[in-house]
């Protein structure tokens, strides 16, 4: 099964396109490798996936025929993400959180771009 049609049937990203972007732009590593969204995966695999500033790793452990439900991506997938990368994300998290003035209310379009665009590059 390619690599992009894996991590959009497993629920990594959104869409297939959205996992199609991630491969072409390096954001996902097989076995250490950085590879292309046509790349085969094959039982056993290692994938590094970069979400953001946070790696997540899987092991693969089958193939889905097609997307499957959030409750069954366990049959398909071992999260062996190490608990240091679980660690930076929650620092993450508690950074945007204590940036905001409290009372100051929902960001707005421009904000909520501006915090994705530093976050996310």
């Amino acid at each position: 099964m390619r690599i992009d049609k894996f991590l959009w049937s497993i629920r990594v990203y959104k869409t297939r396109s959205q996992a199609t972007e991630a491969c072409r732009n390096g954001h996902v590593k097989i076995n250490d490798m950085q590879v292309k969204p046509a790349k085969e995966v094959a039982v056993e695999d290692i994938i590094q996936i970069r979400l953001h500033s946070f790696t997540k790793t899987i092991q693969v452990l089958d193939f889905p025929k097609s997307r499957v439900g959030a409750k069954l991506v366990n049959l398909y997938m071992l999260d062996i993400t190490p608990e240091e990368e679980y660690k930076k994300l929650d620092m993450v998290r508690e950074r945007v959180s204590l940036q905001r003035p409290k009372g100051s209310g929902r960001p707005t379009k421009k904000e909520r771009r501006d915090i994705e665009k530093w976050l996310y590059d």
